[in-house]
């Protein structure tokens, strides 16, 4: 929400690692603020874009595919995990992405769709809907990512499981 200028943001911190996330997100939230109120967010341009969904295709082929490997491209090491997975909260290292993607197979009724939602210099957002993961679970997946030494990186990924496809 834009207040006199300013963007109004409410948070709470859990504990020193939600601590960390946040501030990044308020750092993100502070660079838009700030470009909003000088006037100077420019849209990227259409390659930068293309290479965003390139970027994200590596997560959906990991997904589709049942295997980590194109994902451990795209994430860095120190990459975040957030999201409700059958109604228990998981978080922490990206490692456990892996291991859900490692042993679940797709199956053959997957789909996915993956939609970049904006571009900045060095700094993308991406949101892939995924439909029918092991045959019965629909995701909103977002990802964050940073233009790290000229290739798109994901930082963090937050997901929603649809909640007509939790099983608990």
């Amino acid at each position: 929400m834009v207040r006199n200028g300013y963007i109004a943001i409410k948070f709470s911190v859990y504990d020193k690692f939600f601590g960390t996330c946040t501030i990044a997100i308020l750092a993100i939230a502070l660079h838009i603020q700030n470009n909003l109120i000088n006037g100077a967010i420019m849209r990227a341009n259409i390659e930068e874009y293309k290479a965003v969904e390139a970027a994200a295709l590596k997560f959906v082929k990991s997904v589709a595919e049942g295997r980590s490997a194109y994902a451990r491209e795209l994430f860095i090491d120190e990459a975040v995990l957030f999201g409700y997975l059958d109604g228990r909260l998981e978080h922490g290292s990206i490692e456990q992405f892996y291991h859900n993607v490692d042993t679940v197979a797709a199956g053959p009724d997957f789909k996915a769709r993956i939609d970049v939602l904006d571009v900045e210099e060095t700094l993308a957002v991406v949101r892939v809907l995924e439909e029918k993961w092991g045959g019965r679970i629909d995701f909103t997946d977002y990802l964050l990512l940073m233009k790290i030494d000229g290739q798109w990186r994901c930082v963090a990924k937050a997901y929603n499981q649809n909640s007509d496809t939790i099983r608990k």
